[in-house]
């Protein structure tokens, strides 16, 4: 009896440890300009779409340093690592004379609490 009881603890408690993340959509998020970086021989504009509220302002510092560092092409989809979430999404390059936009719209919101935020377009 002892040995059935172990053994259904130790089959109870893999099954456990295998849930999948659950995944949720959502359908509003943040738009706006959330960085603008300033030098002598450019301007450079962090916009994001369809971001949380609670990360957007750290992403957006985080998109920034990869487009310094040439980390991405334009229409690329990347993955940024958060304190709180991961995020995935595509990132937009426009330049227009010392103007650069950088613009990245968010697919999906890995939190660490395991939920995962889908992004659905409305209609």
């Amino acid at each position: 009896m002892l040995k059935f009881l172990l053994f259904f603890l130790l089959v109870n408690q893999f099954l456990i440890a295998q849930e999948k993340p659950v995944v949720s959509t959502y359908r509003y998020g943040h738009n706006g300009m959330e960085l603008i970086m300033k030098s002598e021989k450019e301007t450079v504009i962090v916009s994001t779409f369809n971001s949380k509220m609670i990360i957007k302002h750290e992403i957006a510092q985080k998109v920034y340093n990869l487009y310094k560092e040439n980390s991405f092409v334009n229409g690329d989809t990347i993955k940024i690592i958060g304190n709180d979430a991961v995020v995935t999404g595509k990132c937009f390059i426009n330049k227009k004379g010392k103007l650069i936009s950088v613009n990245f719209y968010y697919d999906s919101v890995e939190w660490k609490s395991g939920i995962v935020e889908v992004y659905k377009k409305n209609g």
